[in-house]
């Protein structure tokens, strides 16, 4: 009940007013019967975006820390997330990827749409990287179409570490639906997951057109904060400035 009155009353209206997005291909997803709708990540917003445009629910695997978080400001977050029907999802280890996946199974038994972001975390420049194979498992064991979406502008608009939005041009748009049903029975073979995921960045690719990156997003933020880490610590600053 709170989705749908997020979603029509609270804040769905005034998303739309805000960001005034541009809907492409939206016939694109499926009116009834399970599917994934597998996006880039850009922004904190396109959690909210894509389920204010669609005309169906859509539940998506939301990282754990927003259901975590400390002090009233996590109680609340958490309590949304909740309310409106999110799954918490431990992206630490390899027994929580497959814990993710039986969540992600469990909406599609439910005929519903399942929401996911291959590259397991929002892109910190704007890039496109590399995607998990967890939307594979998921396409394979379910035998269900993926639609492919791009968020463009959202970046933009709401960039990481950027608490209110700022006004921009935004646009939404879906793709084709991807059958792997060619592959079925196949979701233990590592090279098959691995050629579906990749099938799926392409056509986001295709629809976002941004640079592509061939590796995961959490190893080069890692990276580039032991980076500038080291930096800090071989050139620190003058208290002077």
């Amino acid at each position: 009940m709170f989705y749908y009155l997020l979603k029509y009353v609270l804040l769905g209206p005034l998303l739309r007013m805000i960001f005034r997005p541009r809907i492409e291909g939206l016939k694109h997803v499926p009116d009834s019967g399970p599917a994934i709708v597998a996006g880039n990540h850009l922004s904190f917003s396109d959690h909210f975006l894509m389920p204010a445009i669609l005309r169906r629910r859509i539940t998506f695997l939301a990282k754990a820390e927003y259901f975590t978080g400390p002090g009233l400001k996590g109680r609340l977050t958490a309590a949304f997330f909740r309310s409106a029907g999110q799954i918490p999802v431990d992206r630490s280890g390899k027994e929580a990827g497959q814990a993710a996946i039986r969540e992600g199974l469990g909406v599609l038994r439910k005929d519903e749409l399942l929401g996911i972001y291959p590259e397991g975390t929002r892109s910190h420049d704007g890039r496109l990287y590399k995607g998990k194979v967890g939307v594979a498992v998921m396409a394979l064991k379910a035998g269900v179409p993926v639609v492919p979406c791009a968020m463009i502008g959202t970046f933009e608009a709401q960039p990481p570490g950027k608490v209110v939005p700022r006004i921009h041009p935004v646009v939404i748009r879906f793709g084709k639906p991807l059958d792997f049903s060619r592959y079925a029975g196949m979701e233990e073979e590592k090279a098959v997951l691995r050629a579906v995921t990749d099938e799926i960045m392409y056509a986001i690719l295709s629809l976002s057109e941004q640079e592509y990156v061939d590796q995961y997003a959490a190893v080069v933020k890692a990276e580039q904060t032991a980076a500038a880490g080291e930096k800090e610590r071989r050139f620190p600053r003058s208290p002077l400035g």
